[in-house]
């Protein structure tokens, strides 16, 4: 497949289709050194909607805290930031996050990059933002919006309704809701919300840890194609006894961003992993071993944790996935959702 050199995201409007790029990407804001093109060409960022990568890390991102020995304590090329998605929709000019990690700080600054038309809206051209869960890294940069900061108004805030009521609830989230930072938008699992004409997104609940909230993933829907967003799940097998069929839904997208946490058992030291509630990129290749390659090219792996060594491009562990048809989600990376109609 041809292969497009990007200087720059800004440049002459031509980001392109990544869904099947497999060379590592810089960070947005510089460069994407690769992406692949789609079958009808490069896509502008003036023809269609599309999915921006803006993080990939795990809730505490990389390097952890705790994790003192990481080369990106000392490297900051190999840092990087909490899992995160931007949606753009350069017709409207509208623009959404996939979770509020504590990096808002430095993600939506490249989220208003990417739609500079925007850039003088309200809130910074941010449009709104789609919740996952209650952990760390999936919504404490709500924060950012608040007074003391940003002091944002209005920006609507998706969340399932456990989830709702514990932002209207419990401080600092409630002054959010108090001040008019942000407005609550209430979320019902598997039903579509419409964003655009042509944009909609799916909430579905899926089995992880719920202290404070329901548990979402996301399918993100466009003009002709689709991306799935799932950062968090227990596993595989648990999801598949609630009545989910893992390739059915795979099959069901052109890209999926799915957990891989942590690649295999034994990966932190001096502990026990076989209880960790997340499928580890192991399991993952194993569960999806006998399907289709193309079945696999879909698979994006995210929110690694920062003992993962797939994490590492000049791994082993990156080489084995690779070579079975995986790829690891890249910061920077873009998908389109297909031209606008």
């Amino acid at each position: 497949m041809s292969r497009w050199l990007l200087r720059g995201f800004l440049v002459a409007g031509a980001l392109v289709f990544a869904a099947c790029a497999s060379p590592e990407a810089s960070e947005l804001g510089g460069k994407v050194e690769q992406a692949s093109v789609s079958e009808t060409g490069p896509v502008t960022i003036d023809q269609a909607p599309y999915i921006a990568v803006l993080g990939i890390a795990q809730d505490g991102g990389i390097p952890q805290i705790g994790g003192w020995d990481h080369p990106a304590w000392q490297d900051a090329s190999q840092a990087r930031k909490v899992t995160s998605l931007g949606l753009i929709d350069p017709e409207s000019g509208k623009r959404w996050l996939f979770d509020a990690t504590p990096d808002l700080r430095t993600q939506l600054p490249v989220l208003r990059q990417l739609s500079p038309d925007a850039s003088a809206a309200p809130n910074g051209g941010l449009t709104g933002i789609f919740l996952t869960h209650a952990h760390l890294g999936h919504y404490s940069g709500l924060a950012f919006l608040g007074h003391e900061v940003m002091g944002a108004n209005g920006v609507d805030v998706f969340a399932m309704p456990r989830f709702r009521n514990y932002l209207e609830t419990n401080g600092p989230w409630d002054q959010l809701v108090r001040y008019e930072n942000i407005r609550l938008q209430e979320l019902t699992a598997d039903q579509p919300v419409a964003l655009t004409p042509t944009l909609r997104v799916v909430p579905f609940v899926v089995p992880h840890r719920q202290e404070y909230s329901e548990v979402v993933g996301y399918r993100i829907e466009g003009p002709t194609r689709s991306v799935l967003f799932l950062p968090d799940i227990d596993s595989w097998h648990e999801w598949e006894a609630q009545g989910v069929d893992l390739e059915q839904v795979l099959g069901s997208v052109d890209v999926a961003y799915v957990d891989a946490t942590f690649y295999s058992d034994g990966e932190v030291g001096g502990r026990d992993m076989s209880g960790f509630p997340h499928p580890f990129i192991s399991h993952t290749m194993q569960r999806l071993a006998d399907a289709p390659r193309p079945l696999r090219e879909r698979v994006r792996f995210i929110h690694l944790n920062h003992t993962n060594p797939a994490q590492r491009p000049d791994s082993e562990a990156r080489r084995t996935l690779e070579a079975a048809g995986f790829r690891v989600a890249s910061e920077g990376e873009i998908v389109s959702l297909g031209p606008a109609l």
